[in-house]
């Protein structure tokens, strides 16, 4: 058993190692602001992390120059276009015609910055220019603009910028709700008091119902609390009108006296009186 495992041992721990490096291989690289890792923008890597619900989207675009130019763009945010590839690539141009393959920008030089309703996201270290820029190496600019109620759309090129010597650059653009600001409350302070109100009146008939039938034992529409003073409530309600809204005293007399039995009688009498002979 000894031989057996001394045999086999090295050969597990091999194909352990060759199973780490190859799931680590196949794991997804990710942007990587410029600078060593002491001096990385914590401001940078939380708008990465903001960015973070687009990383599994992938965005295309097609663009025609003249008869000759006719280009392809791939872009993911934070992500290899290709990861079998290897090449840290994350937004990359297609010579339709030829078929070759030009890598704009790659994801292991990464700056974004922001402003009030947009992201600003550069990648930087593409392929070189030939003959433009004084052959610097390529970047992508990514403008991504506030629009609510999407996650992303409309993401197409701008220009390219490749007149100058130095600072070239491909400009895109795009929407998405990631890059709005966070939406201030709407509610008023009458909102807010109804809301507390509406809250108040649960809890308490919540309350007094099982207060009412667990404690006191009550049936029926007795359950309800303080139901006595809710049944009277509107003769309360009656009396309290009553007493505010009369437009006079109570105890003022009536202007207009009816004609009674006993004042009928009495001018009867005084009438008989006047027929007697003299």
């Amino acid at each position: 058993m000894s031989s057996a495992w001394h045999t086999s041992g090295p050969l597990v721990a091999l194909m352990v190692l060759a199973v780490s490096v190859r799931a680590e291989e196949m794991k997804e690289k990710s942007c990587d602001v410029i600078g060593d890792e002491t001096s990385e923008s914590q401001t940078e890597k939380a708008l990465l992390k903001k960015l973070e619900p687009l990383s599994q989207m992938r965005f295309n675009t097609t663009v025609e120059l003249g008869a000759t130019e006719y280009y392809t763009y791939h872009f993911r945010v934070c992500r290899e276009v290709d990861s079998s590839s290897h090449d840290l690539a994350g937004l990359v141009q297609i010579d339709r015609t030829t078929g070759k393959t030009t890598v704009i920008g790659r994801i292991n030089e990464t700056q974004v910055f922001n402003g009030s309703d947009w992201i600003m996201l550069i990648y930087k270290g593409g392929d070189s220019y030939g003959r433009h820029c004084s052959g610097e190496k390529r970047r992508a600019v990514i403008m991504i603009s506030c629009k609510r109620g999407f996650t992303a759309s409309s993401f197409n090129i701008i220009s390219e910028e490749r007149e100058k010597e130095q600072e070239c650059f491909y400009l895109f653009e795009m929407d998405s709700s990631v890059a709005c600001p966070a939406e201030d409350s709407h509610l008023s302070v009458g909102s807010i008091l109804l809301i507390i109100l509406a809250s108040l009146i649960a809890v308490y008939i919540v309350g007094g119902f099982l207060y009412q039938r667990l404690v006191v034992g009550a049936k029926g529409m007795e359950q309800f609390p303080h139901l006595p003073f809710w049944q009277d409530l509107g003769n309360l309600v009656a009396d309290g009108c009553d007493f505010v809204c009369r437009s006079k005293p109570r105890n003022v007399p009536a202007a207009y006296r009816g004609v009674g039995d006993d004042q009928l009688g009495e001018e009867s009498e005084e009438r008989d009186d006047h027929l007697l002979p003299m």
